[in-house]
């Protein structure tokens, strides 16, 4: 059946090669290049990001090349409240977001796809390494490019207007076939950490838009050990920049086990103080109906995370994981992903955790 697709353009070659695809298989393809900063150069510059402008012109001699329509679409507005300004107020607020998985919850599978199904198209294309078929989610076979994480924020109805050419293929197959379709990008390299971060900076980025707020740096016994700028700028697990002036009794690294924004306080402590063996997760997505009780699966707790053996119980707006073995440097905002082997049962965002008893 052939089908009116919009395709997400980046300007990088996952995105070319999966346009490229989805108009070899015959689809009526459209290019679109998501125009996400009012200053493109504000962000980054070069190829490290997806927002500047020669990611917008590398994008569009993609589309050239392919033969299909393309457009620029400005969303720099939506992009700026829906992701920018949450991960602000998440790090204020003590959690620790991932804005990738809220672009695509906010953006590409909001207000992209609410545009494109408006104007008439089927479904949207990008270039996500992950597997979709009659409503299932699974991981992408390249394990080490899997977004399958990223996306399980997406709801059934959401998904029903995706599609993923990438899924199947490895990345370096993926360039092999961009330079067999002469597209440019063939050996761009993939874009790094916060996409509208210019300097990869984040601690600089939020004490621009926060501020100074200096305050004390605590043990577990309370006993202050430092001072920091901005409890906003550390998230937990952290063990480097802590900035400690006072070593530990035991010689060993401490580590961040609590952001308290109320009290300004940033706790730290060993390692083995990192250990959770309870989440509970809120807000959670379901990619079907979950079972009635505790049910067995996997969770993951950040992308590109170890994958941890867990107990799920769903709870109205909540769901309570138990996990088979500690896991350690789990921080509220994150998302708790659940699978069972490699399809993609549901998310949440993780709220709380309980720590193994001593």
């Amino acid at each position: 059946m052939t089908l009116r697709v919009l395709a997400a353009m980046s300007g990088g070659v996952d995105s070319a090669v999966a346009a490229a695809r989805a108009a070899a298989a015959g689809h009526e393809v459209t290019g679109v290049h998501m125009a996400l900063s009012s200053n493109p150069q504000s962000y980054r510059t070069g190829a490290r990001g997806c927002c500047t402008l020669e990611d917008s012109r590398d994008a569009r001699r993609a589309a050239d090349v392919i033969g299909i329509p393309f457009y620029v679409w400005d969303l720099a507005e939506r992009f700026d409240r829906d992701v920018v300004q949450d991960f602000v107020e998440e790090y204020a607020a003590g959690r620790t977001p991932n804005p990738c998985l809220r672009c695509n919850e906010k953006i590409k599978f909001t207000a992209l796809l609410d545009r494109a199904l408006a104007l008439g198209f089927d479904a949207v294309c990008t270039g996500h390494y992950a597997r979709l078929a009659d409503g299932v989610l699974r991981r992408g076979v390249d394990e080490g490019k899997d977004q399958s994480y990223v996306l399980a924020v997406c709801t059934p109805e959401q998904l029903a207007h995706a599609m993923f050419p990438l899924g199947d293929t490895t990345k370096a197959d993926i360039r092999a076939e961009a330079e067999r379709r002469g597209l440019q990008v063939a050996d761009k390299p993939d874009s790094h950490d916060v996409c509208f971060i210019a300097d990869g900076d984040t601690r600089g980025f939020l004490a621009g838009r926060l501020g100074t707020a200096p305050g004390p740096i605590v043990d577990e016994d309370g006993t202050e050990v430092g001072e920091h700028e901005g409890a906003y700028a550390y998230t937990v697990g952290q063990r480097k920049g802590l900035r400690i002036g006072r070593p530990a009794a035991d010689g060993r690294p401490r580590y961040v086990l609590d952001i308290s924004p109320v009290t300004n306080t940033v706790t730290v402590g060993p390692r083995e103080a990192l250990d959770v063996r309870e989440i509970i997760a809120e807000r959670p997505v379901w990619l079907s109906a979950p079972p009635a009780g505790p049910f067995g699966c996997q969770v993951q707790l950040r992308a590109h995370g170890e994958v941890h053996d867990c107990t799920a119980e769903p709870d109205g707006d909540r769901v309570r994981i138990t996990l088979a073995r500690p896991a350690q440097g789990v921080a509220p905002g994150q998302a708790a992903v659940l699978y069972e082997g490699d399809r993609v049962l549901g998310s949440a965002t993780i709220g709380d955790t309980a720590r193994v008893p001593a």
